[in-house]
């Protein structure tokens, strides 16, 4: 390891020590830096490592609201804008118990890297709080909501910060944040916000954007193998938007979806998921999916069991980070895997990722594959500024084109600094570059 990594992590360590997960994303990412360090000493010389460890700003501030019982309930609140170089902080907002200011910098490191790699004029920033809208009334959640936003409205704008949507936080509760960013600014400032209703703004194939992204990564990854999904059994972890459209996507070209799973449990059917069905699940009814076999009698529903047991070709972790461990790569390996491709934010344990790469697994790393919802909430942006309304012909084909760009971007940093195949470290130098480079032009801020 070259001293200077050495010495960045030690830093960002010691300022971090309570942040486990902060200072997995960031190891992650500056281990595989070292090769370009010869190349620019710049990097160095202006210390831009520590430099992009630290977040440009980071908001914790209080939300109160009551529920439906009347009883008053004390939230915390976070906005991490992380990186502003390369244009206004772009990131979601997610609504989840476990939110911490240390899963928000996480997220927000990601973010700055992502955005770089799709090429827009997008910064990296994210937000969310400690509040789980499941369960709660629409009255409950748009309260919390507009309690939410009477704080942030100071801190966010089409040209500095644009939140979007995340988990947690979808249509419904973009709509309510809006409208309370609207009544306490009196402007109807439509790209302050991004995953809004298509009916008032939001773009067609959003909602289905990241899913979508990660098999167009998925397709240029077997590409380069002669190789395609069609025919290939897979697996899914997740049953929210990432989970659901990737499964859709993934039928339409002709693979075979046998399981997937949410946090109650693993739902299997050897005929193939009928993704049809777990949408309206999760977007109307918003049941679980082992309400799937109430439809499906033939499938079947392993409660508390992780889907990583089944046998596939190819897996796609879509859930939550950190959820496939290094004994679930194992197994994965050992039943036979061909592929994985990570859906959501660093979803696979360094430990799983070191069993992948000594198996020779095709790797799909997050930053790089799930960058098609950011993508499209920037395409979102664009229309809103130009008062137009694309088709989602339109849409889709952007998508593709900025997934296929991405790709060739990892590649190309993975033949020329890493390995051929290696995506992780291309994902990493290429975002890294971009950002350090405008870092420079723009001096000591």
């Amino acid at each position: 390891m070259h001293p200077y990594i050495a010495k960045t992590l030690d830093t960002v360590q010691q300022r971090n020590h309570s942040e486990p997960i902060f200072l997995q994303a960031v190891s992650e990412v500056i281990k595989t830096l070292n090769p370009i360090l010869e190349e620019h000493p710049e990097i160095e010389d202006l210390n831009l490592l520590e430099r992009m460890c630290e977040p440009e700003r980071q908001i914790i501030f209080r939300v109160v609201w009551r529920g439906d019982d009347g009883k008053v309930h004390t939230t915390r609140g976070f906005r991490i804008e992380f990186s502003s170089v390369l244009g206004p902080y772009k990131g979601g907002l997610r609504f989840q118990p476990v939110v911490n200011m240390g899963v928000m910098k996480f997220l927000g490191f990601e973010q700055v890297f992502k955005n770089s790699l799709t090429g827009l004029n997008i910064g990296g920033g994210k937000g969310g709080a400690e509040f789980e809208p499941y369960g709660k009334s629409d009255d409950e959640v748009m309260r919390f909501c507009q309690a939410f936003m009477s704080e942030l409205y100071r801190h966010i704008g089409q040209q500095r910060d644009v939140p979007a949507g995340d988990m947690g936080v979808g249509a419904r509760e973009i709509g309510y944040l809006f409208g309370q960013y609207k009544r306490l600014t009196n402007r109807y400032e439509m790209g302050v916000m991004t995953g809004k209703s298509v009916s008032w703004g939001g773009s067609l194939a959003r909602i289905e954007a990241t899913g979508y992204g990660v098999i167009y990564f998925t397709q240029e990854m077997l590409k380069l193998r002669g190789d395609s999904v069609e025919g290939k059994r897979v697996i899914v972890s997740g049953a929210g938007n990432v989970a659901t459209y990737a499964m859709k996507k993934l039928t339409d070209l002709g693979a075979k979806v046998i399981a997937c799973s949410d946090i109650t449990g693993t739902l299997y059917h050897e005929d193939g998921i009928d993704v049809g069905v777990i949408k309206h699940l999760a977007e109307v009814e918003r049941k679980h999916i082992s309400a799937y076999c109430e439809r499906h009698h033939d499938a079947v529903f392993h409660e508390g069991k992780k889907v990583w047991g089944v046998p596939c070709d190819m897996a796609f972790p879509c859930a939550t980070q950190n959820e496939l461990e290094g004994d679930d790569a194992k197994e994965l390996v050992d039943n036979g895997l061909q592929l994985i491709c990570e859906g959501a934010n660093m979803p696979c344990t360094p430990e799983a990722i070191e069993v992948f790469r000594e198996a020779g697994i095709l790797y799909g790393p997050a930053k790089a594959a799930n960058a098609g919802g950011v993508a499209v909430s920037a395409l979102e942006m664009q229309q809103n500024a130009g008062l137009e309304r694309w088709t989602f012909q339109q849409v889709d084909e952007e998508l593709q084109r900025i997934m296929h760009r991405i790709f060739e971007q990892c590649a190309d940093c993975a033949n020329k600094y890493a390995t051929p195949e290696d995506y992780m470290a291309g994902a990493n130098i290429a975002g890294f570059l971009r950002v350090g480079q405008a870092m420079i032009s723009h001096g000591l801020i």
